[in-house]
């Protein structure tokens, strides 16, 4: 689907879209973390194996940047997304340390066209973010603002 645009109507519950992988490394970790979270742990090698992260880790903030891009190539580049109305949980479960290989997946788990805006429907995503190792170091859930291709098919599938 990666030269359709996808449309509310595309996303069903419980589909799972795969993300591409990203290589972490310590250049990219030390150079968010110097403009904006200048934590030790996320600075220096030696400060990070002093820390209970053991190592040079990336800001959990870093994490959900490279999420947003995984997220952003794997789908939402082609799709009607119109935003996000925020996030309705995130959870870093593990650090994500220099060498790491991150990749994941979305899951839409529920869908509604709005009221007030017949045209768009709010699609809420579960997001997780793995390491190579398959390990959960990020899961977030989070509703998208989605457009409808057709604003009156799609209200009546969604029965609103």
């Amino acid at each position: 689907m990666a030269d359709k645009i996808r449309a509310y109507e595309d996303f069903d519950v419980g589909l799972s879209i795969p993300y591409g992988k990203k290589l972490v490394t310590a250049q990219e970790i030390i150079r968010f973390a110097d403009q904006f979270d200048p934590q030790p742990m996320h600075l220096d090698e030696e400060a990070g194996k002093e820390s209970l992260l053991g190592g040079l880790a990336a800001s959990g903030w870093h994490t959900c940047g490279i999420f947003m891009r995984l997220a952003y190539d794997a789908f939402i580049k082609h799709s009607t997304a119109q935003g996000a109305p925020g996030v309705n949980e995130l959870r870093w479960r593990l650090p994500v340390m220099a060498g790491d290989e991150l990749t994941g997946f979305s899951t839409v788990m529920e869908k509604r066209v709005l009221k007030s805006r017949p045209n768009m429907g709010l699609i809420t995503f579960r997001h997780v973010v793995t390491n190579q190792r398959g390990e959960i170091a990020m899961d977030m859930e989070n509703p998208i603002l989605i457009a409808l291709r057709n604003p009156v098919t799609g209200q009546a599938e969604a029965g609103a």
